[in-house]
């Protein structure tokens, strides 16, 4: 297990550099610039602030240079179109709350598709299985800048229950909403799936033979393996929805990393889109990562060596 462990770190780093690197190169190679959409900038004031940043030296040497700062001192540098603040202080704070934002939609997805999953399979071809995989169906189909307009629409605009606004505690209600709705009809349908394949299994029968009690192979046994698929896809989500809500978060306004980070590209804040692509790959890595080693906890036979 520790070499295993030790393996994926090291793949892992790996991968984050490769991340570093590829992103590094190709937002320079784009035309433009973080300082042409300045108003009425001179060719010498461009030049200067060139300069104050570190742009007038050669890619390769600014690349060396970048690396430096983060392996010695975690230092993204600062943001190019914020002036006096740094990269690291923006992403903390856009991360305090698209963490919030992100783990509550994702539980909230985890539980509620777990549940409709194994009533849909515990129901095959019943109404209620029906039901359920049509909702999810459309959910699932449904982009989710559609189901965040027709929320904000619905309950902000037409019944005024909730605000339309991100940044206070009933704000972030609509948001969640929106961002559980795609995982959470995933995840239903992946539990479905996978319990009704342990269902059919040998042991499952033989359970139910010697008078097993329902419940008991339900949560003893077929809930408990047909969770890998669902840890194989949790992992990855979670970390992508804490980062990569970039559309809901401008939908509804919400104060988290993925504005940052929109507002970064059409900038062309270099350090910004540097700093939240590098957050994003850490977390997605780690979290497959930690799904991995979920695996042997859920079911001791799989061998991770």
């Amino acid at each position: 297990m520790l070499w295993y462990i030790f393996k994926r770190i090291v793949l892992a780093l790996a991968t984050i550099w490769l991340v570093i690197t590829v992103t590094f190169f190709i937002s320079r190679a784009v035309p433009g610039g973080p300082f042409l959409g300045e108003k009425a900038i001179t060719e010498a004031a461009q030049a200067q602030l060139e300069a104050k940043y570190g742009l007038d030296k050669p890619v390769m040497e600014q690349y060396v240079t970048y690396l430096s700062d983060i392996v010695t001192e975690f230092d993204f540098g600062p943001s190019l179109k914020q002036r006096g603040r740094d990269v690291v202080d923006i992403i903390s704070d856009g991360l305090k709350v698209s963490v919030k934002l992100g783990v509550t939609a994702a539980v909230g997805a985890l539980i509620l598709g777990v549940i409709f999953g194994s009533i849909a399979a515990l129901r095959r071809n019943k109404l209620v299985d029906k039901i359920i995989m049509v909702v999810t169906t459309a959910f699932v189909s449904m982009p989710s800048f559609i189901m965040g307009s027709l929320l904000l629409v619905v309950f902000s605009s037409i019944l005024g229950w909730l605000p339309a606004n991100g940044t206070t505690a009933e704000g972030l209600i609509l948001p969640i909403i929106t961002l559980s709705l795609y995982p959470m009809a995933y995840i239903t349908r992946l539990t479905r799936s996978s319990m009704l394949d342990v269902l059919g299994q040998d042991y499952i029968r033989t359970a139910r033979a010697k008078g097993v009690s329902g419940w008991r192979i339900i949560f003893g046994h077929a809930l408990k393996n047909s969770l890998i698929p669902v840890i194989t896809y949790f992992g990855p989500m979670l970390a992508y929805i804490v980062t990569g809500s970039l559309v809901v978060e401008r939908i509804f306004a919400v104060p988290g990393i993925g504005r940052s980070f929109v507002s970064s590209i059409t900038d062309r804040d270099y350090p910004m889109i540097m700093g939240t692509t590098i957050v994003l790959a850490t977390l997605i890595v780690v979290m497959n990562l930690v799904s991995d080693l979920l695996y042997k906890v859920v079911d001791p036979r799989i061998n991770l060596e």
